[in-house]
């Protein structure tokens, strides 16, 4: 029996002395107080006394979708160089109908080969139904 006092006395206190390490008073997570930052005062915005718009007037930032892309990518519609000018004022207009007209058989084309003589050739249609098949 004298010796196994001791040996219990020794389980005992490495039992204790267990449950110490690791996360003790001094090894814990805090919160960092020079993270910490105040919330600002709350502020009436400078255009509180804008109108409310009308129902069913059209919004005034809102236009074509052409529009919108040119605003987002350019900052508005670009001003045309003189050369684009130029080439725009001796080439003229085309008429309305010119993409109704290009397959009929009196317009001249450029021979590009047989593909695009396949591709011209292949029956009118929808679109749904029409194809053309090049050999290969």
């Amino acid at each position: 029996m004298p010796k196994l006092k001791p040996a219990l006395v020794l389980i005992a206190t490495s039992a204790m002395l267990a449950g110490c390490g690791g996360s003790g008073i001094f090894n814990r997570d805090r919160p960092d107080e020079f993270a910490v930052q105040r919330q600002a005062p709350l502020v009436v915005p400078p255009d509180f006394n804008l109108v409310p718009p009308s129902p069913g007037a059209p919004r005034p930032a809102e236009g074509t979708a052409s529009e919108q892309a040119l605003d987002a990518l350019f900052g508005g519609p670009a001003p045309r160089s003189s050369v684009e000018t130029s080439a725009l004022d001796r080439a003229g207009s085309a008429a309305p109908g010119i993409r109704s007209t290009v397959g009929d058989p009196a317009t001249n084309t450029v021979a590009k080969g047989r593909a695009t003589r396949d591709i011209i050739a292949a029956p009118e249609g929808d679109g749904q139904f029409a194809q053309a098949v090049i050999p290969g």
